[in-house]
């Protein structure tokens, strides 16, 4: 019979009770209002209903004496499934405490039956914090009562014991699952993979595989994705690599190219030179990544400061037969502008709406900072309102910014028309947007038009 190790729980409480005072015992009121007319099922408002499991999540976090002033607030008439299994996502990072609340829950309404989604919610949190020993009596009752737990449950569970190192307790789990009614599914081979590699049992984990397959279990693209990951972050790329021909060899090929998935690894490992240079090895040969691995790949050389190199290789893998979908796109156009090559990113865009996207406010909203950013205030003004005339309408924030880079370059009254614009398509403007617009105007000697501006933000706010 497997035994978890002993764990020591050591509460530390607050010496501050929650107090009664005026303002907590209105709130109070208004919660059992609530109630009422929760159990009523008649007029529910759900804000009311909201604001009623807010609090009550509050209390469950926070109370020392949490079972007492549940009981004070007299909301047995709406405590059933659905209001339970909210708390306890709520705190789902408080495992005793949940635990807590979902006993008074049970043990002080007769009415209430628990669900397998709160008894699965209750294990999930109790993994997370590491409370084992409360989570196995969790899970006893659950088979006491026939209730059985889900693979995606256990998986989760699995996962986080390697995340703690306990992989014996991982393992235990994983083959007494026949007590529990669950399937060794693929997702949970997985889970157990996943648990191997942080604890950086790659002997183990090459075993998990060859037991996966005799099983008849087939793997997926995650089976493939953990192990390769796991090599990577410990800087076996050839073990990696050799895996990969194994698995092709015995007729068991990933669901995606197995270069991808070096890449994908190294990149997760922090190996972007590494991830770099296989890429370019791809395309010399006249292959392509995968369009999220590229994604993935653009994103991280972006963010190390490689935009330049980052746009030759979106040009040399779309030669090649990439087919770019809309995160490529709006990566790119962000990485061109942000370099100031806008004629790169202009055609990047072009492209864009050639493979039939359409350009939302985040595509374009680059260019036209760039544009504003090298003084190109015509341009930027005449390509708005292209894409106003197309029916690609901007957003708040695209307002906001042009609004910004407006005043920046001392534009105040295109600024202005375009606070009015915003104010007609009932977008909210920032206050700062009103007050530099307003000041800017004043500077320039507009003070007709200033006052114009104040007296719009003031009947547009209503004060």
């Amino acid at each position: 019979m497997f035994r978890p190790a002993r764990y020591i729980l050591i509460r530390i409480t607050s010496p501050h009770l929650i107090s009664p005072t005026n303002g907590m015992l209105k709130y109070l009121r208004t919660i059992m209002t609530t109630s009422d007319r929760v159990g009523n099922c008649k007029n529910t408002s759900n804000d009311d209903y909201f604001a009623a499991i807010h609090h009550i999540s509050n209390i469950v976090r926070r109370d020392i004496y949490m079972e007492r002033t549940l009981n004070k607030m007299c909301i047995s008439n709406i405590v059933n499934s659905e209001l339970v299994y909210r708390v306890l996502r709520s705190c789902c990072r408080c495992g005793i405490e949940s635990f807590r609340f979902f006993n008074w829950a049970r043990t002080n309404h007769p009415n209430y039956d628990p669900t397998t989604l709160e008894y699965e919610e209750l294990l999930k949190t109790l993994s997370r914090t590491g409370h084992w020993e409360t989570m196995w009596k969790v899970a006893h009752q659950m088979k006491v009562q026939n209730i059985p737990i889900s693979p995606s449950v256990v998986s989760f569970i699995i996962e986080h014991y390697g995340k703690h190192g306990l992989i014996d307790q991982a393992v235990e789990l994983f083959n007494r699952l026949k007590n529990f009614n669950c399937p060794q599914t693929t997702e949970v081979y997985n889970s157990l993979l996943f648990a191997l590699c942080e604890v950086k049992n790659f002997q183990g984990a090459y075993a998990l595989i060859r037991r996966m397959l005799r099983k008849d279990a087939v793997p997926d693209k995650r089976t493939y994705a953990i192990l390769v990951n796991g090599w990577c972050s410990a800087g076996k790329m050839r073990e990696a690599q050799n895996f990969l021909e194994e698995m092709s060899r015995k007729g068991f090929n990933p669901p995606v190219r197995g270069r991808d998935l070096l890449i994908d690894g190294l990149l997760n490992a922090g190996y972007l030179e590494a991830a770099k240079g296989l890429v370019r090895k791809m395309t010399k040969e006249g292959f392509v990544p995968d369009v999220g691995t590229f994604n993935s790949l653009a994103e991280a050389i972006c963010k190390s400061g490689e935009i330049d190199f980052c746009i030759d290789l979106f040009n040399d893998v779309c030669r090649l037969g990439l087919s770019p979908d809309v995160d490529s796109y709006k990566i790119m156009v962000t990485a061109a502008s942000k370099v100031g090559r806008i004629d790169e990113a202009f055609h990047i865009l072009h492209r864009s709406i050639e493979d039939g996207l359409r350009p939302f406010p985040s595509l374009y909203a680059p260019i036209l900072k760039a544009l504003c950013r090298k003084g190109q205030f015509d341009d930027a003004f005449s390509f708005f309102s292209d894409m106003k005339v197309k029916g690609h309408p901007p957003n708040r924030p695209v307002y906001t910014m042009l609004i910004k880079m407006c005043g920046r370059g001392g534009r105040f009254l295109e600024a202005a028309n375009y606070l009015v614009e915003m104010t007609e398509l009932n977008l909210m403007p920032l206050s700062r947007n009103f007050d530099m617009v307003t000041d800017g105007l004043k500077a320039c000697g507009k003070l007709d038009l200033a006052k114009r501006i104040e007296q719009l933000e003031i009947s547009f706010r209503g004060i």
